[in-house]
This record gives structure tokens, sequence and C-alpha cells, in this order.
């Protein structure tokens, strides 16, 4: 089964071992500040050259999504100190460079000096979110959950999301440093609360390969 097909199928698909040791270190300096539940980043000159359009993580999603450019980047660092547990839900909210009001886009909010929206669905059924493990991910560190193959569900209601989620096999994503998670940006996931005094670091990193309905563009510095 090919890394497309288990993308397709599973809604998410394993990028083992992706980084070069150099590319982490850039990572790695761009995160040595103190996180939390949800610290955006910007697309700087330095974190480009890896997350970017033409960064190694795009070359890598080549097979899965043409033409891919980065829309957000959120770091987390769940330690003793930042703890915290989310429900089962969708990620159905996008960063844009203006607020515009345009059919079918709604829940506005300004997070970060960046405007956010939830847009139609076939805006979102065309995007990836990936995940990048700066450190270990175990099953006790709070490590997250996903629900496979419930992308094709569509949208789902919070109200409904953990009678839904539980329909389907639960897959706890343990991974390694360095290691690349993809999903479908509709995957019902969830995270527990840590178990363990050791920090997690992950880097969430939406992707997009399409320009949004006009007006609405993506922020200045995704492409």
């Amino acid at each position: 089964m090919t890394n497309a097909d288990q993308l397709d199928q599973f809604s998410r698909v394993w990028l083992r071992n992706a980084f070069k040791a150099q590319d982490l270190a850039v990572l790695d300096q761009a995160c040595d500040t103190k996180l939390g539940a949800g610290s955006r980043l910007d697309l700087s000159e330095s974190i480009s050259s890896v997350l970017g359009s033409r960064g190694p993580i795009a070359n890598a999603l080549k097979p899965l999504m043409k033409e891919a450019f980065p829309t957000r980047i959120v770091a987390f660092d769940k330690t003793p100190d930042h703890n915290w547990s989310v429900p089962w839900h969708q990620d159905r909210v996008i960063a844009v460079a203006e607020r515009s009001d345009v059919q079918g886009c709604s829940n506005w909010s300004h997070k970060g000096n960046t405007w956010h929206c939830e847009p139609s669905i076939d805006v979102l059924e065309h995007m990836l979110f990936i995940r990048v493990h700066l450190d270990d991910d175990i099953d006790g560190n709070g490590a997250m959950q996903i629900a496979l193959g419930s992308h094709k569900q569509g949208r789902v209601a919070a109200s409904d999301a953990q009678h839904i989620a539980e329909r389907h096999d639960i897959e706890t994503c343990v991974g390694k440093r360095g290691d690349i998670l993809v999903l479908k940006m509709l995957t019902l996931h969830r995270s527990p609360p840590a178990q363990s005094a050791s920090t997690r670091r992950v880097l969430r990193i939406d992707y997009a390969n399409k320009p949004l309905p006009s007006p609405l563009a993506w922020p200045e510095a995704s492409q």
C-alpha cells in the first residue's frame, strides 16, 4: 500500500526519521522559548528553509500533495507545568491574511495578530496537517490519538465527535524525534493529559496547495 493509499484509507501516514540533524537543529532553535498549549510561530527565514514550499517537508509531501505550502505553524510542549487534555474534535479553523465576509466562512477570530475562520468544507477536504516530533512522543506523555478513517465523515458536530470517533479504530500516535505524521485535515483526534514528567515538543503545520476563494487569501508568508 502506497503512502497516498494509507492517507486516504486511514486518515494518516507516517514519514519516519524524515529530518537531517541540521534541519532539526533549526526547528529546535525556533522553539527555544517558553511553549505551552499552543504558541504560534511566524514563518521566519530560518524555519522557512525547513517548513516552506521548497523545504524538506514539502518535498516529502509531494506524493501526497503537490506544490504544498504551509499556512499556519503552532508549537506545543506538554510538561508537568503545562499539561492539558482535549476531547475528540476536528480542527476546522484556518489562518487567513485578512477578514472578508465570504459565503461559507464563519467563526471569525483574531489570534496572534492573524485572522482565523472556519471555511467551507471543500477547502478543508483539500488540506493536510502534519505533526513534526521534536521529542519522542510515547503513550504516557500525552501522545495524540486519532480515529482512523474518520476524515471520510465530513464535518462532524462537536456534540457527535466522541460517538463517531468510537465507531473507528483508535490509534495512539507514538513517534520518535524527527518523525512526521501527516493527517487529513478533518481527522477526528484527541489529546489526553501527560502522565510522565518528560517534555513533548511538537510542531503542527497546516498545508494547502490551492488559493482560497477570492477575496480571501492565505497569510502573506505562506507562499
